[in-house]
């Protein structure tokens, strides 16, 4: 049974990664006529609504403290997560922040490390990290071995994969607390959404609704907010429950790797001999930490009946 769990656990979060691998390609045809915030608050509203009508019931939390996780889980893994990366692609290159927010999964193990008793870090971990890292860099730079670094843009990448850390370790115990996966979802959303409309007055925002006149960007809002947000946070968090932060938060190392065959699927872009090598690096790291990685289970109390 428990076999079977996992197992159902990796193909979610295959089926995951895969979407999300490919949203960027949504994302740079609607940049045409929308901006980053736009995209962002549109796919998420389109996400809350789904989740709302595929799961009405209210969520009953039982106490303040217990809400707090849905809130914060919200401000960190909606909210600022999103507007942290896409503030720092406006100061750095695409390719320094696809390198430097591929290295959630490290962050993600450091605060397990800390926050969650059965998820530690080791060896095995770090070494599919570093390999897989190596791989990244190598996508990231497509052989042009022109790494420019913008100290702005770049400390602000890095706090992108921070907050992912966060929110996973947010939803792992959230999980714990046996809430619809669906609902726990939808409450999140909702505080993300919350949280990001006093960045609304901030930006560039407007609604603008009559560029949903174009099949194509009605598409790929859809797109993104249905499968990218409403399917693809369900299913990551079903995962994070089933099979443990870490282990869920190596599947991001295949991101790069889905979007380097999409790049070359869609868009036509070459595959230099330098991607392959780093996809093929990539791949083998994340393999050795989902593979070798192994959680410290909790420590079983026995307890005396009393009768």
């Amino acid at each position: 049974m428990e076999e079977r769990k996992a197992t159902t656990g990796h193909l979610l979060a295959l089926l995951t990664i895969q979407i999300w691998g490919t949203t960027f390609i949504s994302t740079k045809i609607l940049l045409g006529d929308f901006t980053p915030i736009e995209i962002l608050f549109f796919r998420f509203i389109i996400g809350y609504i789904a989740l709302c009508l595929i799961y009405s019931r209210p969520l009953r939390t039982k106490s303040f403290k217990e809400e707090l996780l849905f809130i914060a889980a919200g401000l960190c893994g909606v909210t600022l997560y999103f507007l942290v990366e896409n503030i720092a692609l406006v100061y750095t290159l695409a390719s320094n922040v696809g390198v430097i927010v591929s290295i959630a999964p490290f962050f993600t193990a450091l605060a397990a490390h800390f926050f969650l008793e059965e998820e530690k870090l080791n060896a095995q971990f770090m070494t599919g990290f570093l390999i897989a890292l190596a791989g990244i860099v190598l996508i990231g730079l497509n052989g042009s071995f022109n790494l420019q670094l913008n100290p702005i843009g770049d400390l602000l990448a890095f706090l992108a994969p921070a907050l992912w850390a966060i929110y996973s370790v947010l939803m792992r115990k959230i999980s714990a607390l046996q809430h619809h996966t669906t609902g726990a979802t939808r409450r999140v959303f909702f505080y993300g959404l919350l949280f990001m409309l006093p960045a609304l007055l901030l930006f560039d925002f407007r609604l603008g609704l009559a560029r949903l006149l174009s099949l194509s960007n009605v598409s790929n809002l859809l797109f993104l907010g249905l499968g990218a947000s409403a399917l693809c946070f369900v299913t990551w968090n079903r995962v994070v429950g089933i099979l443990g932060a870490v282990k869920t938060s190596v599947y991001i190392y295949i991101v790069p790797v889905v979007t380097v065959a999409a790049s070359a699927l869609f868009l036509h872009e070459n595959i230099t001999w330098v991607t392959v090598a780093g996809t093929l690096l990539t791949l083998a790291g994340s393999y050795i930490s989902e593979r070798k990685a192994k959680t410290i289970p909790r420590k079983r109390i026995a307890v005396k009946s009393a009768d």
